[in-house]
């Protein structure tokens, strides 16, 4: 039974071009999964899932436990996301994993006391480093959301031509 799931790499066009996002997406992946595996980096995350209602169970794995536990779905989800570029299914499953990632570490920017301050000043809405670091995340999330769309049958996602 032939898949109708698609993949950038067997396209044509411009939606070849979204194999390159792919790629891009895999060594952010990779990249992000290795600093889970360090302590500054451990320490560093402690702030965000502690507050977070989405991930704030990962501490019974204890300190290092929780950054090991996101480091090893982080490169399950690089490996899901090259998978992909052979295996439509993989393609879907990965990228609506980053989707879930990324969507959970937005949150972080409201969850975390501290990262925003919102006020009717001159400026309305002011945030601290950590908020800077979570807010380049949208752009992941809307790059794991086109790999998604792509990657789903033309009878479920009309917009795409190739």
């Amino acid at each position: 039974m032939k898949s109708s799931f698609n993949v950038a790499e067997h396209g044509g066009g411009s939606y070849r071009l979204l194999a390159l996002l792919r790629w891009v997406m895999v060594v952010i992946f990779v990249s992000f999964g290795m600093q889970k595996f360090t302590l500054q980096s451990a320490q560093g995350i402690v702030q965000f899932i502690s507050n977070s209602p989405f991930v704030s169970w990962l501490s019974v794995f204890g300190f290092r436990g929780e950054a090991y536990f996101l480091g090893v779905v982080e490169f399950a989800i690089a490996a899901l996301l090259a998978a992909g570029a052979f295996s439509p299914i993989m393609s879907a499953m990965g990228s609506l994993m980053g989707i879930v990632t990324f969507a959970i570490t937005w949150s972080f920017f409201f969850t975390t006391p501290g990262v925003v301050k919102w006020s009717l000043s001159t400026d309305p809405m002011a945030w601290n480093l950590a908020g800077e670091f979570l807010f380049k995340d949208i752009v992941l999330l809307c790059v794991c959301v086109v790999l998604f769309l792509a990657s789903l049958p033309k009878s479920v996602f009309r917009l795409r031509t190739a």
